[in-house]
Parts: structure tokens; C-alpha cells; sequence
């Protein structure tokens, strides 16, 4: 069902969640996994990169530590994923790897926002969703260690179970 997944990840609580339900779907369904950490571009950071040179490369840094320790995450329970660090507006940067991975499936995590911010900034999960070629798994089930390993015996115990 799900060939290829996208995990969109920036180690944030929320992140972290869209990784664990990424990880179990990869592993229920054998999918091709591929984790992209995006470093937001702003307007605060262009200003803060012409006060303290190096603020931007201190940023992506940072978010290439972020990607790394996904990695590793989803090496540890048994997935070869492939990983991609690009700066850039997050929704269109998962619009256009989803295209070019030909992703089946999008798992990102949710920020819940106040109605003002919401309403001023838009939504990104709708947008994400209302312009995307493939599902789109809005994460937020938490998942606590314990379950996430427990899950991950059950799979290992009956691999073809959720196989089609």
C-alpha cells in the first residue's frame, strides 16, 4: 500500500511523533523511507545572518543534527532511509521531494496554533494536503516508548501480516 514514505522531521516534540507513526508504517507495509529535515527560510534569520555572521550556517547545523539523529533512530529499528537537509519554505520543500520520490505517503507532524495565528498565517497542514499528489498522515497519536517497542515485536513476530 505505502511503496515509498516521506517523514518530514525537525526533532520537535511533534516531529518526533510523525516519526514514530512514520516508522511503524514503514515497517508494517516495507516501505522505502525518506526522512527530510527543512531549514525555514525568514527574514529574522537573513537579518540575524548580517549582525552575527554564521547565523544561518549555525542554523542548517543544527538541523543537520536534527536529520542525523532521525537517521539513526530509524537505523535502529531496522530501516535504511534516505535523507535530504534543504532550506527553503517547508511546505513546498515536502511538495517537491513527495514528487520526486513519488511518495505514496506524507507523515508530518502538527503544531497546534491559537485561532489568530491560524487565521493570519494560514494553515500548512491544509495547504499541504489541498495541494499534494499523495496521501498525507497529519501525525499526532503519542506513543509512548514501551508501545513503540511493543509494536515493533509484534511486527518483527509476524512480518507479513499487514503485507498485500
Amino acid at each position: 500500500m505505502y511503496r515509498r514514505i516521506l517523514l518530514a522531521y525537525d526533532g520537535s516534540i511533534e516531529g518526533r511523533v510523525a516519526l514514530r507513526e512514520g516508522a511503524l508504517l514503514a515497517k508494517r507495509w516495507r516501505s522505502k523511507v525518506f526522512l527530510l529535515a527543512v531549514v525555514p527560510e525568514s527574514a529574522g534569520m537573513h537579518l540575524a545572518d548580517g549582525v552575527a555572521p554564521g547565523a544561518k550556517a549555525g542554523q542548517r547545523e543544527r538541523y543537520a543534527a536534527v536529520l542525523e539523529a532521525g537517521m539513526n533512530r530509524l537505523r535502529q529499528i531496522g530501516l535504511d532511509p534516505v535523507s535530504r537537509l534543504v532550506q527553503g519554505e517547508p511546505v513546498p520543500q515536502i511538495q517537491a521531494l513527495a514528487r520526486e520520490v513519488d511518495a505514496d505517503l506524507i507523515v508530518v507532524g502538527h503544531r497546534r496554533q491559537k485561532l489568530l495565528d491560524r487565521w493570519w498565517s494560514g494553515s500548512a497542514d491544509v495547504y499541504l494536503v489541498d495541494n499534494t499528489h499523495c496521501s498525507v498522515l497529519v501525525a499526532r497519536n503519542v506513543i509512548s516508548d514501551e508501545e513503540f517497542d511493543l509494536e515493533l515485536k509484534r511486527l518483527a513476530e509476524a512480518p507479513d501480516v499487514f503485507v498485500g
